[in-house]
């Protein structure tokens, strides 16, 4: 069994979107593409987004510190600290109210 502190990696890719140009940093923390699930720490500084985009299977983001916005095509959804948040399947878009830290969990589906 692993185990890793999400606290952790969050602080880490934090720092490292600080640093990024784009002010997005990630790590796959569990899976892959190789596999049905894969989990990744996805950290942005405020205001940084990520554009719309499919979604490739049944994924929640649950926030891990700061504040972010889910943005679907009817409806838009923010999460804090502790939130889980099922996201909708169709496109989509992220955004970072706040410096933020999420856990992706996307289950590919065939």
């Amino acid at each position: 069994m692993d185990k890793l502190s999400l606290d952790a990696v969050a602080r880490e890719q934090l720092q490292a979107a600080r640093n990024a140009g784009s002010g997005r940093a990630a790590e796959t923390v569990f899976g892959g593409h190789e596999k049905v699930l894969r989990q990744t720490v996805v950290a942005m500084t405020a205001g940084a987004s990520l554009a719309e985009h499919e979604n490739p299977g049944e994924a929640t983001l649950q926030v891990i510190q700061g504040r972010v916005r889910l943005v679907g095509p009817h409806a838009s959804w923010e999460g804090r600290d502790g939130d889980l948040i099922v996201i909708p399947q169709s496109r989509h878009s992220l955004e970072a109210v706040t410096d933020a830290a999420v856990l992706l969990t996307v289950a590919k589906l065939p």
